[in-house]
């Protein structure tokens, strides 16, 4: 395809994607009382071979070819049309994940870190356990797994994709209901956001066994922690000049903005090619930036790009890839069943009662629960790195994501039932 061509197909194909996620999002927020991040994971499957691919299997095909191309030596390559949407989604992703951090309250989390620890560790240990146990269960159980992944590193994959959580969307239903600042609002912030950094570190160990390279889990796990203490140590006191030019120049400027997105997109590039993936690098970014005027005036400039343009790309990109007829025989939706238990009673429930033996009340306890069981975009997110590394087939990456909507569609309903008529403490930081 020309270049004309391929932007002429672009602007149909983001007309479509931002049309059907804001259709879904209207109904989904009027009807079901879910947030936008869960109505566009939904409108993403939609546009995928599970509706339009049923309805209208040639345009879908023509609209989001998923058919590799040939090139001369024979090599097959993703088409052009579905590379650049795959490029703007992780650029939204990006962004998004640096507005998270940029919200995230250190503070806070210094003042509860015991507490925040033993729901961490509940949040990892247990859904790890169990994740481990299924992949063994069903490892010769049907194809699930690529060939060359061996039964170790389908336990570690299945143990890191059911400690995800959903930090993006918790962030976001705390925010939009004013409980980040609570107390409990801080433990979930807290505990999610160690959760999913193991879960990162989990993944580089499988990449690294599926390419037989230990120095892939080695720069993972050692450019990770070297980067949060270089941001930490030194980037955090270095960053506070944002502060200082943004009262020089009476607001945020273009070439303060222009700044700040080279340094994102630096940390970006700089976490994906040791392995722990942009989005971390984004988020850590965020949360070291100083606060007050300038953090207020960033997320003035680029959150409703980001939620309303970008980040949808991604939720499309991801349904593409699921293909809920592959599920097809009653034992598969028996494993989906399984699966699905499992994901819940590993993270859901025992983050409840973690919450609660930390001293949380009853109702406060369910909803970290809640919030922790969901797992949304971070479980897109590695479930699709999973399906292009060669470490999962588009079966269990079909079940998978079914259990990610799920866990994520309860989110929101269980947490208005089990804050209904609770006051709860604001933190006193």
């Amino acid at each position: 395809m020309s270049n004309f061509e391929l932007i002429v197909k672009l602007f149909l194909q983001l007309t479509v994607i931002l049309s059907t996620c804001r259709l879904v999002t209207i109904l989904g927020r009027r009807y079901l009382k879910q947030t936008d991040v869960v109505c566009e994971m939904i409108a993403g499957v939609m546009l995928g071979p599970s509706l339009l691919g049923l309805i209208a299997p040639s345009f879908q095909q023509w609209l989001f070819p998923k058919l590799p191309i040939l090139t001369a030596l024979g090599d097959k390559i993703p088409h052009p049309s579905m590379s650049i949407l795959y490029a703007i989604s992780q650029i939204g992703l990006v962004v998004y994940m640096f507005l998270i951090g940029l919200e995230f309250n250190t503070q806070l989390l210094k003042h509860h870190i015991k507490s925040a620890g033993i729901l961490s560790a509940s949040g990892i240990i247990t859904p790890f356990l169990l994740g481990a146990c299924a992949s063994f269960f069903i490892y010769n159980q049907g194809d699930f797994f690529q060939a060359k992944v061996v039964p170790w590193s389908a336990a570690l994959f299945m143990g890191a994709s059911m400690t995800i959580t959903a930090f993006p969307m918790l962030a976001r239903i705390l925010y939009e209901r004013g409980l980040a600042k609570t107390r409990f609002g801080t433990l979930a912030l807290g505990a999610a956001s160690v959760d999913d950094g193991v879960a990162w570190c989990l993944l580089a160990i499988v990449l690294a066994s599926v390419k037989n390279s230990i120095n892939i889990a080695i720069l993972a796990i050692g450019g990770g922690i070297g980067y949060v203490i270089f941001a930490f140590f030194v980037g955090k006191p270095a960053l506070k000049f944002f502060t200082q030019i943004t009262k020089r120049d009476a607001g945020v400027s273009k070439q303060t903005l222009t700044l700040l997105l080279i340094i994102l997109m630096f940390c970006a590039w700089f976490t994906d090619i040791t392995g722990i993936y942009a989005i971390f690098g984004a988020f850590v970014l965020g949360a070291v930036m100083p606060r007050g005027e300038f953090a207020q005036q960033i997320r003035q400039y680029t959150e409703y790009l980001t939620t309303t343009f970008l980040l949808p790309i991604f939720f499309v990109f991801s349904g593409l890839n699921t293909q809920i007829g592959l599920v097809n025989t009653p034992r598969l939706w028996l494993i989906t069943l399984f699966i699905l238990a499992i994901a819940i009673v590993g993270k859901g429930i025992a983050c409840m009662l973690a919450a609660r033996l930390a001293g949380e009340n009853w109702p406060e306890s369910a909803t970290i629960g809640a919030l922790m069981n969901a797992r949304g975009l971070m479980e897109l997110i590695i479930l699709n790195i999973g399906l292009e590394q060669g470490i999962i087939t588009p079966t269990l990456f079909t079940i998978m994501v079914i259990m990610a909507i799920v866990t994520t569609l309860m989110a929101s309903p269980l947490i208005a039932i089990f804050l209904q008529g609770t006051t709860y403490e604001k933190s006193p930081i």
